[in-house]
């Protein structure tokens, strides 16, 4: 009868340490919220930065500052040259930057925020700036950026419709001139005009790469990267 007790008790005890490990086990799985959108500060969208300190004929030391976006333990501060396409990608915990960028030159930014679990993120919006150089009484627009078709998309044969977006600090963009070619970087100048689309005739199995050239109305001029799209 003891023998049998002792038993009893031993699987007690066993069943009570299983459940109790299984509750620990699932009480170590941790959720975290996805961290929000970073609200950028400075510099601001679209404007002559002249906020920063001249370090010398060429650099300017900038400050960007973001507001803190909840659920975030990092961030990385994005900063795109406009004019080479180069871009630096700065990683830190503060809310703000002083970084050297080169004077007369536009840039755009963002933030990105890092989840609390490390892996999870979301971006801000892009912003774009001029960063300034000597005074200049006109200044270059803004290199368009693609708006359709979406850098890197597949889409039908036929016509479709190339469409972009530019921008000037003085406001005074005149015309822009279309390349669009089979070769990259693009030759083929299809067409100047004061809108900012145009429909054009792609061929199935091609890949097509196109540029565009802004100009403002005392003659300086900025060019795009150069955006791509498939053809089925």
């Amino acid at each position: 009868m003891k023998k049998i007790i002792k038993i009893f008790v031993i699987s007690i005890i066993a069943v009570f340490t299983t459940t109790s490990c299984n509750e620990d086990d699932s009480s170590a799985v941790n959720v975290f919220d996805p961290p929000n959108a970073a609200n950028l500060i400075i510099p601001e969208n679209n404007t002559v930065c002249n906020e920063g300190t001249i370090i010398s004929d060429t650099e300017t030391e900038v400050l960007f500052q973001w507001e803190a976006s909840e659920n975030t333990v990092s961030y990385v501060l994005n900063i795109n040259n406009l004019n080479d396409g180069s871009t630096r990608k700065i990683s830190t915990l503060s809310t703000e930057f002083l970084i050297r960028i080169l004077r007369g030159t536009p840039y755009s930014w963002s933030v990105r925020s890092i989840g609390l679990d490390g892996n999870t993120t979301e971006d801000s919006s892009v912003w774009s700036f001029y960063n300034a150089g000597v005074p200049l009484e006109n200044h270059t627009p803004f290199p368009a950026s693609a708006i359709n078709p979406i850098p890197g998309s597949s889409i039908e044969a036929g016509q479709v419709i190339l469409e972009w977006a530019a921008s000037d600090i003085d406001n005074d963009i005149s015309t822009y001139t279309i390349l669009l070619d089979t070769l990259n970087p693009p030759v083929n100048e299809i067409m100047s005009t004061g809108g900012s689309s145009v429909e054009v005739s792609v061929t199935s199995g091609n890949l097509y790469y196109w540029q565009v050239i802004t100009e403002d109305e005392v003659g300086n001029t900025s060019t795009s990267q150069v955006f791509q799209f498939a053809v089925n």
